[in-house]
């Protein structure tokens, strides 16, 4: 059977990718055709109430459409998905199944490829009113997506990679996190947009000097706050007797040309100056026994084993 020239369609049913509620099925075709369709396998019905206009596998952009379709009225793409949709795909793998947020007391539906989530914060400030597929905004999703995480390091990437990328502003991470009120990680996620945003609170000064003098090493021969053209804040600390150097990066390079660069100045130092060890702002905080380890044993103050930092 011939369909209706996809150019002729309203322009919300294009924006779908031929992904269609049974209400918006039936402004093209009768009931009795749209389940023939079905039944003929011309057509696919992957959810309740849900059609797609063929019937082989579902790209991801249909993937997502069918799980907001499916999912409670009102509810949004959150998270990774959401953001995949605002150019910014880094985190999110193929098989990952699409993030919807519903509104809160909704109830769950039994469509199995989606991870759903409930928040009482769906308003205009949170939710972009005008973008389809309908999603958080994505200072919103940032949040979202981190404080969803499992592993905090990765919750700490997200934020980061977001910020470098120019998808987020630590404004609007800190106005998003208020809003949002209680989550997982959230000290975890302001230290981490503190260091996207290069300021001097970003910078883990005291957490380093009291790691250093609980393993006994003394006052170094020179510690100070600098800032380097790209704008990030570092820790430079040099002991002359152990001929050692630290650097604590606030920000880690996800941009390949970046870190070649960082690498090769590091070298640098090694070559002509001290040893150098080099620590996230992450490890300071949140690493300190491996950071300890490891300045003990570049400082001959013991041995013992490390993960990598």
């Amino acid at each position: 059977m011939s369909l209706p020239d996809p150019s002729a369609w309203p322009a919300d049913l294009t924006l779908q990718a031929g992904v269609l509620t049974l209400q918006q099925a039936l402004t093209l075709v009768s009931r009795h055709t749209l389940y023939r369709l079905v039944d003929q396998g011309i057509w696919s019905s992957p959810a309740r109430g849900v059609f797609v206009t063929h019937n082989g596998p579902l790209t991801a952009v249909q993937r997502d459409w069918v799980a907001l379709l499916a999912a409670p009225p009102g509810s949004v793409l959150g998270g990774l998905t959401a953001l995949a949709h605002d150019d910014f795909d880094v985190f999110r793998h193929a098989d990952d199944p699409p993030v919807v947020v519903a509104r809160m007391g909704a109830s769950p539906n039994r469509y199995a490829d989606v991870e759903l989530h409930w928040s009482i914060y769906l308003d205009s400030r949170d939710v972009h009113p005008l973008r389809l597929p309908p999603r958080t905004r994505p200072a919103r999703s940032v949040i979202d997506a981190a404080s969803w995480e499992d592993d905090e390091r990765r919750a700490r990437a997200i934020v980061l990679a977001a910020a470098q990328r120019g998808v987020v502003s630590a404004r609007t991470l800190r106005e998003a996190l208020v809003r949002r009120g209680a989550c997982r990680h959230r000290a975890l996620i302001v230290e981490s947009y503190l260091d996207a945003a290069g300021g001097i609170q970003s910078l883990p000064e005291r957490d380093f000097d009291r790691i250093r003098t609980e393993i006994g090493l003394p006052s170094p021969d020179r510690q100070a706050p600098m800032r380097r053209s790209d704008g990030r804040y570092y820790l430079d600390v040099w002991w002359r007797a152990h001929n050692l150097a630290v650097e604590v990066h606030g920000i880690p390079h996800m941009r390949m040309e970046n870190w070649d660069r960082d690498l090769l100045r590091l070298n640098e130092i090694s070559i002509r100056g001290p040893r150098t060890l080099v620590f996230s702002s992450y490890a300071i905080r949140r690493l300190a026994p491996t950071v300890k380890d490891q300045l003990r044993r570049m400082t001959g103050g013991g041995t013992g084993e490390s993960g990598l930092v």
